[in-house]
């Protein structure tokens, strides 16, 4: 599984890895990084369509992750699922309009981003089904 962490600072990106790890959960393969600072290599990255996770920076600058995750969900057919970090807890609503399946709140706790990770691949997944 890859997952895509886009950050504009370097110890923000490395701050989401060290704290899901590469193996966010027993039953999950174990999951490979690519790591975007701009907005460029986010598109491109998601366009490839490569990317099983995308965990993108609420914070970062000059386009934060919650506006960047509501114009992929909006552009992308398919777009796989996103996880947005957020600086404070009050912010989760944004990463909710921004129709992001997760909100992971700094500082990160270890336990609650991995799970929160594994979570939204295990969703992934699962086929839906139809009633």
């Amino acid at each position: 599984m890859r997952i895509l962490v886009f950050s504009h600072k370097a110890e923000v990106r490395e701050a989401i890895v060290n704290a899901i790890g590469r193996r966010p959960a027993a039953d999950l393969d174990r999951v490979d990084y690519v790591e975007a600072a701009g907005i460029a290599d986010v598109l491109s990255e998601m366009d490839a369509g490569q990317v099983d996770l995308a965990i993108l920076d609420g914070e970062a600058q000059p386009t934060g992750g919650i506006g960047l995750c509501r114009q992929l969900k909006s552009e992308i057919t398919d777009c796989p699922p996103i996880v947005v970090a957020v600086r404070r807890r009050d912010d989760r609503w944004l990463a909710t309009w921004s129709r992001a399946e997760a909100v992971l709140v700094h500082p990160l706790d270890p336990l609650t981003a991995a799970e929160t990770v594994a979570d939204v691949l295990r969703a992934r997944r699962v086929p839906a089904v139809n009633g």
